[in-house]
């Protein structure tokens, strides 16, 4: 018997690499759930092209075995050069030291695009080249194993990989056409392999003296070979389809982003929390700093909030656009063309902040020079990214400055009550005494603009004072609806109180309002660049602000927090002499509340990045976990059904001694005591036998399946044989030679045969031309 199987030739390599690639595209498609568009999908098709390419060539070549996967490794390298390299490298496919760099931030890039994108994420570079190194790394293990290690179901291994991922980020899983067309190319892979392994045994038949003398098989009829393909075929979709709608789909927030992770704060009452905090914090962090050659000191916008989850303030959770890229951004929604426009260059460079949302004015007309891919999002124009975040980032933000007139805004009409609905909910239960203050203050309004002056003045007034402590010791701090029946009560709040009381007050007389949470304009410092003041803006500085939407004008910030940021013009009683502002702009430095407290207390402005809670980190431990206890026990599981299968052949089906024979074999393999693959059963009972442990019943017991095996091959058929061993005694035999085997093996032998068997990285025995089934 020869100690390898038939070599293949150029053209059967050459099948089973076509397979293999269609088998990964068909896998890789599952993935398309996840991600936006299809040219990642193409991607994929060319890394995986390249990489079995190239191993198909090295293999005509003539390259050692061992060789050609660290080779393959090598091309994936000069394919991922090539196509994310670009100036870092040398010619283009030679990486450098800076090219190594790039992939390093790339790498980076794409664990934070994982952990902030939702479902279906936008391929940016760092998610494309990542997915391009877990597709090159599963064409090389697929590869290895279909045309290295000629174990070509093993290759289901790496396959499932891309197929499970949706299971554990959707409700659905993969779409089941994907899981269709997977399990067919599949099914294609095994029955090539087969076919050119007939080939390769009829090309090279077993000569000389040590060739096996056996009696030819009869021909399996082809119907009989189809029905057992669509068999396979009807228990792998079946499998799959379980495997899919039972595997539990873990939140979006766990592996593909999540509606608040990657922001500054997180969702409903937390952002007023940390806020409240971050204030009260004795020292100030730097979070940022601006030039402006107009001498804007604007307001920085980085979130807004704009719906209530029961009766606190959130975001609306809107899927990020792959096309609202900042290098131009639309003109604000209710702006009309007739307002007076001029864009003013804000010059802004990050130092401590560190947040996936950019501090940016409202409105902005376009930023530059941002590094990573930053999103606009239409109804509020903040600006976010999926793959990086503000630290370290220098940009000019070319901020869009409005000026109309204070008469356009009072001449705003009142809007229809279908419009903009969802800026003027109101939850039904909440206490009476907000309706109350409404009417009051703003009831007998002539426009909804004098009804904003109104509601402002009544906030700024005597009866109100500003303190980052009174909400703390009273017990009512946070933006609820009892919070600001509280405060209407106390009197004592900061800008969270006074943004979020006027926001809904406006919402009470019929005006759509949202917060905006960012950054008053900071303090002009004495360091000048190009002639130009440098303003620095700290954690000191955030701030919260109520912004109505007028028609003809759009969303106007209003400044109702005393001794905070800077009262916008058009409020003011010379408000209708001239054009106005409808953002705050100003020099006057903001006062800060700034009282003695725990500075390790609360969240940090500046040194906050992506935040889950502690239930959600555990979470996604666990389901991570979970993933690789599967992947670890994936060997383990797969020997254990190869030794049901065994057993059940040495029960019920024909050949039964060979099946038995085969276990044994398997199971000295790994354990490290099996002869080499050119023994016959006789030379390797008596290598097995020398052994301790096979010292009485249990020698008897090999002897016993070695003398059934050779009967079985070289025998009369079992009808005429009637010394061949019953089903029961071949059972307990293999029993008792399996538990000498082990009984002679260390305790670390043993447990690495239980979770990486060697037998399944090999044939445990070689098939004769012309054997039996099951030879």
């Amino acid at each position: 018997m020869r100690p390898d199987l038939p070599p293949l030739s150029i053209g059967a390599r050459a099948l089973l690499a076509g397979a293999t690639f269609v088998l990964l595209l068909a896998a890789t498609s599952a993935l398309g759930s996840l991600v936006d568009g299809a040219g990642w999908w193409w991607l994929c098709g060319f890394i995986t092209a390249g990489v079995l390419g190239a191993g198909l060539g090295l293999r005509a070549l003539r390259t050692p075995a061992g060789l050609v996967p660290v080779l393959q490794s090598a091309v994936l390298v000069i394919l991922l050069t090539l196509v994310f390299g670009g100036s870092t490298s040398f010619a283009l496919i030679v990486p450098t030291a800076d090219t190594v760099e790039r992939f390093a931030t790339l790498m980076a890039g794409a664990e934070r695009t994982i952990q902030q994108q939702s479902v279906p994420a936008i391929p940016v570079p760092p998610l494309l080249f990542a997915l391009a190194v877990g597709v090159g790394v599963l064409a090389i293990a697929a590869d290895v194993l279909v045309q290295l290690v000629r174990r070509p179901a093993l290759a289901a291994i790496p396959v499932l990989v891309p197929v499970f991922i949706p299971g554990f980020i959707l409700e659905d899983g993969a779409e089941v056409i994907v899981l269709l067309f997977t399990a067919a190319a599949f099914l294609v892979l095994l029955r090539l392999d087969v076919r050119v392994r007939r080939r390769a045994e009829l090309a090279h038949p077993d000569t000389g003296e040590d060739a096996a003398v056996v009696v030819a098989p009869r021909r399996a009829p082809l119907a009989s070979t189809i029905g057992a393909t669509v068999g396979v075929a009807g228990i792998g979709l079946v499998a799959a389809a379980v495997l899919t709608a039972s595997t539990p789909s873990i939140s979006q927030s766990l592996l593909l982003g999540s509606q608040s992770t990657g922001t500054l704060f997180s969702r409903g009452v937390s952002p007023f929390i940390d806020l409240g905090r971050d204030l009260r914090r004795p020292d100030a962090v730097p979070a940022f700093s601006y030039t402006a050659r107009d001498g804007d000191r604007p307001y920085f916008t980085l979130l807004t909030l704009d719906r209530f989850e029961g009766e606190v303030w959130g975001a609306t959770d809107r899927a990020v656009d792959g096309d609202n890229t900042v290098d131009r951004m639309p003109r604000p929604i209710g702006l009309d063309q007739a307002v007076e426009t001029a864009e003013h260059p804000i010059d802004v460079v990050i130092e401590e902040l560190r947040t996936t949302w950019l501090p940016v004015p409202y409105p902005t007309a376009s930023i530059e020079r941002l590094d990573g891919s930053w999103f606009w999002e239409r109804e509020s124009l903040t600006v976010r990214s999926v793959d990086a975040s503000t630290e370290g980032q220098r940009y000019r933000a070319n901020r869009l400055v409005a000026t109309p007139t204070a008469e356009q805004l009072r001449s705003s009409d009142l809007l229809p009550s279908d419009a903009l609905s969802q800026y003027r909910a109101l939850p039904e239960d909440r206490p009476a005494v907000i309706a109350e203050t409404a009417a009051a203050v703003a009831g007998s309004a002539a426009t909804p603009y004098d009804a904003a002056v109104a509601i402002q003045e009544f906030l700024r007034g005597e009866d109100f004072s500003y303190s980052v402590d009174a909400p703390v010791e009273e017990g009512y701090d946070g933006g609820g609806f009892d919070v600001i029946a509280s405060f209407l009560e106390v009197g004592e709040g900061y800008c969270v109180h006074f943004a979020s009381t006027m926001a809904v007050l406006a919402r009470e007389v019929g005006i759509p309002s949202r917060i905006s949470i960012g950054y008053v304009a900071g303090s002009p410092t004495d360091e000048r660049i190009d002639n130009l003041s440098v303003v620095q803006v700290d954690s000191h500085d955030l701030h919260a602000w109520p912004e109505l939407f007028f028609a003809g004008v759009g969303w106007v910030a209003f400044e109702p927090t005393p001794g905070r940021g800077v009262v916008p013009s058009y409020t003011r009683p010379d408000a209708a002499q001239g054009p106005t502002s409808p953002l705050p702009s100003g020099s006057a430095a903001p006062q800060t509340g700034r009282p003695e407290l725990d500075p390790d207390r609360g969240l940090s402005a500046g040194a906050v990045g992506a935040t889950s809670t502690a239930g959600e980190v555990w979470l996604r431990v666990g389901a991570l976990g979970v993933l690789a206890l599967l992947v670890v026990l994936a060997p383990a599981a797969l020997r254990l059904g190869q030794r049901w299968s065994r057993r059940r052949r040495a029960r019920h089906g024909p050949g039964r001694a060979q099946a038995a024979w085969d276990e044994i074999r398997a199971t000295a393999r790994d354990l490290g005591a099996g002869g080499a693959e050119t023994e016959t059963p006789r030379a390797f009972a008596a290598h097995v036998a020398i052994r301790p442990a096979f010292d009485g019943d249990a020698g008897a017991a090999l002897a016993e399946l070695r003398n059934a095996v050779e009967r079985e091959r070289y025998g009369p058929p079992a009808e005429a044989d009637p010394a061949r061993l019953t089903a029961d005694e071949i059972r307990d035999a293999v029993h008792d030679v399996r538990k000498a085997l082990a009984a002679d093996a260390p305790p670390a032998v043993r447990l690495r045969a239980v979770f990486l068997p060697a037998s399944l990285l090999g044939p445990v025995r070689l098939r004769g031309r012309g054997s039996p089934a099951g030879a």
